[in-house]
C-alpha cells in the first residue's frame, strides 16, 4: 500500500463533496477504524468513496479489497458507485457476509464433506428436515426449534457447546445434533451455515486462513451494528497483521436483535481491535431540526450506546404531532384525513406488527385511498416458485432429500409417504442419491408406486442429458412442463384465479441472463437464495399509495411525511415488564422509525385496540414520555379531550398521588412498587410490579389499591 500525497487527494473531486468529517474517514490510513454514522449521515457515500481513495490513491490492487454488506441491493449499488469514481475497480470483492461465505465454502468444500454445488436450504426447507426426523411433532412445535437451531449458528454454537444462552429445553441439544448429522449427510448447507462454516474451516486449515488474510489486505464493513456473533468471528479470522479494517454501522440503528444481531459487536469494537479510531458523522442530511431533536432525546435514554449527537442545516421545521384516539379505527380515520393532502407518494404509516394494517386497510378501501403493503409475501416465498426451485436444487445434488420430498409426488403419482420414507431411507443406507435409491428399489414396489416412480425417474434422467445442451431458461422452461409442475399450478389458477403460472413464467424469465450447464444452474440458485429480490415480480416502492409499513421494514428508507401509529404499551414497547436489553432494542426501533421522516412526523395512540380478536384497553406509550415537550404539541383537532403528550395532561395531580416507587398492597397480587401513573381521558391508571414478578395496571376509583406506609 503506498503511502497517499496529501495534495493529489485533495484535488480529487470525489473529495471535494465530503463534509470534514467524511473526508476525515476517507483519508485515515491507520489499520482499524470505527465510524459511527448517524441516520441520514450519508454512510454509503463515505465508504465507496474510500474504496475508491485505496484504488485511486493508494493504488491498492481493488483483487485485494473486500467490501460486505447485509443486502444485495446495497452491495450492487456500492459497487456501481465505486466504478462511477475508480473505473479500474472491477477487481474489488463487494458481497453480502452470507454471499462471501458461500464463495469460500464452495472453493474449499471438499475440505468440509461438502459438494461444491451443495443447495443452499431456507428456514421452511430446514423445517421440512428437521419434521423428516421428528414426524411425530407437528410442524409447529418444530418450528420453534427451527428458529433455535438457527439462533445457535448466529452465535456460532455448535450441538456440543453449552446452548444454555440459547434455550434450557433439554430437546434442543439432541435436535440440532441429529440435524446437523442429517444435514451433513445430504451435502447441503442452511443460511446459518454460510457463516458457521466458513469460521469451522478457517478455525481448522491455518494455511487457508493465511491465504484469505493475504488475499484481503484491505476489509470494510457496513451495516456493522446488524452483525451477529458468527459474523464477528468471521471477520476475526480475516483479519491478518497487515490487514486495513474498516467497519461503519450506528450503535442507535441496531434493531434485528430477533435475527441474531448483537448490539455489542460495535459497542466493543474499539476494545477487540487495538488503536481504533473513532469518526463521528453526526450531519444529517434529511431531516429537520425538530425532528432530530425528538430522536435524541428517545436514544439518549438507551445506556448501551457509544454516543452521538446529530445536527443538521435542513432548518428548524414543524413540531411533531401526537393524537389520542378512541380505537383503531378512528386511527385508521385520523390518517386518511392527514392524506386529503394528497401526499400519499411522500407518506408511510409504521406499525410495530403486521396485524395492525388492516384497519388501515379496511378504512382506506372504503375510502378509495390507493395504498401498498411492504413486506407482504415474498415471491420467492410463493408454493409454485419453491416447487419449481426444488425440481432444480434436486439435479444439483440427488441427495437432496428435502428437494426430494417436495417434488417426487406433484403432481400425485401414488407414492404414498411410506414409500417415499423407504426411498429415502435406501438413499441414505447406500450413498445417498436418491435417483440411484429409485432405480434399486422400484421394482420392489407396488403396481402403483411403482409406475408412479418409474415415471419420475423418466423425466428426472431424461431432463437431466439436456442441462448442458439448453440455455438455462430454456432448461428450466422445459423442466417445470415434463415434471407436471406447470400442468398443476395452472389447475390451481383455474380453481382460484391466481397467478401461479404467471409467477412461473417470472422465474424462466429470471434465468435468461445466466449461462447454461450445471455450474450455471447452481450460480441461479445460489443468487435466489441469497437475494430473493431478484425475481420480484413488483418493487413496493415503484407502486403508486401511501406506505403501510412495520417499523422494522423501514430501515433504510425516508419519507417526506411519517404516521407513527399504535403508540401503546403492550404494543410499542411490545410488554410492560421488559428486560432492559429488550426495552433499549424497543427504543432503537422508535428512533429509527423517527429518523425516516424528512419533514412532517405524527404519533398516534389509541384508548382501546382489537388485538387477537378482543377489545382490550390501552395505556399510552412510555415512549410518549421521553419526547421532547418543546418539539412536539398536541393535534387537538381529533385527540380525546383532557389529554396531554404523554397522556397524562388534565388530570396530571391525580396521577401524582401514586408516583412511581410508592410502595402498595393489593389483596390478590400481594405487595408491590408504582412503576407508572398516567390518565386515560377519564379515569387514573396505576401500573404495579408485584414482589412476585407480576405487574397489574388499576383505575384506583374501583380497585381496592392500598398504599404502604414508608414505615410499614
Amino acid at each position: 500500500m503506498r503511502s497517499s500525497n496529501s495534495e493529489n487527494a485533495e484535488e480529487a473531486t470525489y473529495l471535494q463533496v465530503l463534509n470534514k468529517e467524511q473526508k476525515q474517514a476517507v483519508l485515515h490510513e491507520g489499520r482499524s477504524l470505527l465510524i459511527l454514522a448517524g441516520a441520514g449521515s450519508g454512510k454509503t457515500r463515505v465508504i465507496t468513496t474510500k474504496i475508491a481513495y485505496f484504488i485511486d490513491q493508494l493504488e491498492v490492487d481493488p483483487r485485494s479489497i473486500l467490501a460486505v454488506t447485509f443486502t444485495n441491493k446495497a452491495a450492487d449499488e456500492m459497487h456501481t458507485r465505486v466504478l462511477t469514481m475508480a473505473p479500474n475497480a472491477y477487481g474489488v470483492m463487494v458481497r453480502t457476509f452470507h454471499s462471501f461465505g458461500a464463495w469460500l465454502l464452495r472453493r474449499n468444500a471438499h475440505l468440509l464433506g461438502l459438494n461444491s454445488n451443495f443447495s443452499i436450504y431456507d428456514d421452511d426447507d430446514s423445517l421440512t428436515l428437521l419434521h423428516s426426523l421428528y414426524p411425530s411433532y407437528k410442524r409447529r412445535e418444530l418450528s420453534t426449534y427451527n428458529r433455535m437451531i438457527s439462533r445457535a449458528k448466529d452465535y456460532a454454537l455448535s450441538p456440543g457447546d453449552d446452548l444454555s444462552s440459547i434455550s434450557t429445553d433439554p430437546r434442543l441439544q439432541e435436535m440440532y445434533a441429529r440435524y446437523e448429522a442429517r444435514l451433513r449427510e445430504i451435502g447441503n448447507a442452511d443460511f446459518g451455515d454460510l457463516i458457521l462454516r466458513p469460521v469451522e474451516l478457517l478455525r481448522a486449515e491455518p494455511d487457508i486462513q493465511r491465504r484469505m488474510q493475504s488475499r484481503f489486505k484491505v476489509i470494510l464493513v457496513d451495516e456493522y451494528q446488524d452483525s451477529n456473533v458468527a459474523q464477528y468471528e468471521l471477520l476475526k479470522l480475516l483479519y491478518g497483521p497487515q490487514t486495513s479494517l474498516c467497519v461503519v454501522g450506528d450503535d442507535d440503528q441496531s434493531i434485528y436483535r430477533f435475527r441474531g444481531a448483537e448490539v455489542r459487536n460495535i459497542i466493543t469494537f474499539p476494545d477487540e481491535f487495538e488503536n481504533t479510531t473513532i469518526i463521528r458523522l453526526e450531519q444529517n442530511y434529511r431531516s429537520t431540526e425538530r425532528i432530530l431533536s425528538i430522536a435524541s432525546h428517545v436514544v439518549n435514554h438507551n445506556r448501551q450506546r457509544l454516543g452521538k449527537t446529530l445536527w443538521t442545516s435542513q432548518g428548524q421545521g414543524v413540531k411533531a404531532k401526537v393524537a389520542f384516539l378512541r380505537n383503531h379505527d378512528e386511527e385508521a380515520e385520523y390518517c386518511a384525513r392527514l392524506l386529503e393532502d394528497g401526499n400519499m407518494a411522500g407518506t408511510a404509516i409504521l406499525y410495530r406488527t403486521n396485524a395492525q394494517s388492516r384497519s388501515l386497510e379496511t378504512c382506506f378501501v372504503k375510502k378509495g385511498i390507493p395504498y401498498k403493503i411492504v413486506g407482504s409475501l415474498r415471491f420467492y416465498d410463493r408454493e409454485e416458485v419453491k416447487d419449481a426451485l426444488a425440481l432444480l436444487s434436486f439435479f444439483v445434488n440427488h441427495n437432496d432429500e428435502v428437494a426430494f420430498r417436495r417434488i417426487v409426488n406433484k403432481p400425485a403419482r401414488g407414492i404414498g409417504a411410506k414409500t417415499v420414507s423407504s426411498l429415502i431411507e435406501e438413499a441414505v443406507n447406500e450413498d445417498g442419491d436418491l435417483i440411484a435409491a429409485m432405480q434399486r428399489m422400484a421394482s420392489t414396489l407396488s403396481s402403483r408406486s411403482r409406475k408412479g416412480v418409474e415415471e419420475v425417474l423418466s423425466y428426472l434422467q431424461e431432463l437431466e442429458k439436456g442441462i448442458t445442451e439448453k440455455l438455462l431458461s430454456e432448461f428450466i422452461n422445459t423442466a417445470v412442463r415434463k415434471s407436471g409442475i406447470l400442468e398443476y399450478h395452472r389447475k390451481q389458477d383455474e380453481i382460484a384465479l391466481t397467478q401461479k403460472v404467471a409467477n412461473l413464467e417470472e422465474l424462466v424469465s429470471a434465468a435468461a441472463d445466466y449461462s447454461g450447464g450445471m455450474d450455471g444452474l447452481s450460480q441461479f440458485l445460489e443468487d435466489l437464495e441469497l437475494d430473493r429480490s431478484r425475481i420480484a415480480k413488483d418493487d413496493p416502492a415503484a407502486l403508486p399509495g401511501v406506505t403501510l409499513i412495520t417499523m422494522h421494514n423501514t430501515k433504510g428508507l425516508e419519507f417526506d411525511r411519517v404516521i407513527i401509529t399504535g403508540m401503546e404499551d403492550g404494543l410499542f414497547p411490545s410488554r410492560p415488564d421488559e428486560k432492559d436489553d429488550e426495552l433499549e432494542e424497543e427504543r432503537r426501533i422508535f428512533y429509527v422509525s423517527i429518523t425516516r421522516a424528512r419533514r412532517e412526523l405524527y404519533f398516534t395512540s389509541c384508548r382501546q385496540r382489537m388485538i387477537w380478536g378482543k377489545t382490550n384497553f390501552q395505556m399510552p406509550s412510555r415512549f410518549l414520555n421521553e419526547l421532547p415537550e418543546a418539539e412536539v404539541e398536541l393535534d387537538s383537532r381529533y385527540s380525546l379531550p383532557g389529554q396531554g403528550i404523554g397522556g397524562a395532561a388534565g388530570y396530571s395531580e391525580e396521577a401524582r398521588e401514586w408516583k412511581k416507587g410508592t410502595r402498595v398492597y393489593h389483596d390478590d397480587y400481594g405487595a408491590g412498587v408504582v412503576w407508572k401513573a398516567t390518565h386515560n381521558g377519564s379515569h387514573v391508571v396505576v401500573f404495579v410490579r408485584f414482589e412476585t414478578g407480576q405487574t397489574a395496571q388499576f383505575i384506583p376509583e374501583y380497585a381496592p389499591l392500598e398504599k404502604i406506609a414508608e414505615e410499614y
